[in-house]
């Protein structure tokens, strides 16, 4: 799998926005905010293909956390990217 390419991440303030390409200024629907986690691996991943191993290894190599809560937090994450229409 791979991160959509057309989606745009931002930073707004101190918060950082994922917006679909063309979407009208005053559409928020479609406007998702990231932690700097999520950041880290969007911007780790980008033009990439992954799957959820690669996501605990970027977890794995940028956060203190143990291996079987790193696999859990990437799994979660992907299915959220997979949801929300992030993934090609």
């Amino acid at each position: 799998m791979k991160l959509r390419g057309d989606l745009q991440l931002r930073k707004l303030g101190d918060e950082h926005i994922l917006v679909y390409p063309g979407q009208a200024q005053q559409d928020a629907s479609k406007v998702y905010t990231f932690n700097e986690t999520a950041v880290q691996i969007w911007l780790e991943l980008q033009g990439k293909e992954f799957n959820v191993e690669s996501v605990t290894a970027v977890l794995l190599d940028n956060y203190e956390v143990e291996e079987n809560e790193a696999e859990k937090d990437a799994a979660k994450l992907v299915k959220q990217f997979e949801k929300q229409g992030f993934l090609i």
